[in-house]
Formats: C-alpha cells, structure tokens, sequence
C-alpha cells in the first residue's frame, strides 16, 4: 500500500472519529485551554468576601489616602480659588522647545476647535456659529472674570482647564496635570503674539 494513502487515511478516520466525539454532548463546551482565564483568580468588587468583617469586597479606602498617581488639587472651583491658584501656582516645568511643542500639540487638539489655531477665538466651532463670545489671548479681550485675557496668570489659566468656565468644560479628565502646565505654557505664548 502507498504510504500517502495510509497517511490519508490515517488522518481522515482521526477526522471522523473527533467529529463524531464533538456531537456527543450538546451541552458540552468543549476542551478548555487556561481555565484560569475564564475564572477570575480575585473577588468581583460586588462579590460576597468572607475576608472582611462586613463581607464586602469593595472597601471604603482609609481616611485621608489618594489613589496611585493622583495629584491633589488644592484650589476650589470659585472665584477666591481662582484668584488663590493665580497668586499661588507657578508652572513647575521648563520652558523648552520640547515642552513647548507638546503643548502646543494638546492645544491643538483640545482648545483650537473653540480659541482658534492663534488663540485668537476663531475657532471651527466658532465659524460654523456653534458656540459665540470664545476669548482671545491677545489683543484687548477681556476676561469674564476681571482683566485682560492676555495678562492671564499660569495659575488662573491652569485653573480654567481644570474647571473649565462658561461654556468651557472641565478638561482635568482628558489631561493630566503635566499636560495642563504644557498647555498653559503655550497659551503663555499665544498671549505675547499680536
């Protein structure tokens, strides 16, 4: 006999008799590989835990503690925390091209759709009558809280993005606060142009 046809046929009666073992049980999944994949080793937060007193898995973290990374805001969203974070915050990062780059990139992405490519408040949105009485960073615009937008601390403008005003949102959930100094420094550059 050839040996191609024994191989052949060797293969189609495995074939036949794994298919044959598939049907057997409906109900049946299957070979499972890595069953640790399907069962989670650790509790789901709304499980039952027998490990804590009062059988909770999620907890109510201690007093006084902050998640991993997290950079505690001390200035409230009111006009005396506005003006605290505009005599108390100074930007922590330097001023180089490189920061000044990536501040410009989230600038872009975030703030032009509304203040416009120069930070002149001529926005897309703004042109296509989405949104009306955008600020400029230049010239003589003024603040609607007090003064001119070009005189504009690092701190109240860090405190805007944080908080967002009028009809600005908050941006503190789409940047991270090394961002938001990076952002605030090229507005700061915006401010100087004419």
């Amino acid at each position: 006999m050839n040996k191609n046809r024994l191989v052949y046929a060797a293969f189609f009666a495995i074939a036949f008799v794994a298919s044959l073992s598939a049907c057997s049980d409906n109900r049946s999944t299957g070979l499972e590989y890595a069953r640790n994949m399907y069962d989670p080793l650790g509790y789901n937060p709304d499980q039952a835990n027998k490990n804590f007193a009062n059988g909770q898995t999620a907890q109510t973290p201690p007093p006084n503690t902050d998640p991993v990374g997290f950079v505690k805001y001390e200035y409230a969203n009111t006009k005396e925390g506005y003006e605290a974070a505009s005599a108390g915050l100074i930007n922590p990062l330097p001023v180089n091209a490189k920061n000044l780059a990536s501040g410009k990139h989230y600038f872009t992405v975030f703030c032009s759709p509304c203040h416009g490519e120069k930070g002149d408040g001529k926005g897309h949105l703004v042109q296509i009558e989405k949104y009306s009485g955008v600020p400029s960073y230049h010239g003589d615009a003024a603040s609607s809280r007090g003064g001119m937008m070009k005189d504009l601390t690092a701190g109240k403008i860090y405190h805007t993005i944080m908080y967002g005003l009028n009809n600005m949102g908050s941006h503190a959930s789409q940047l991270s606060p090394e961002e938001r100094w990076k952002v605030v420094m090229y507005v700061q550059q915006l401010q100087k142009t004419q």
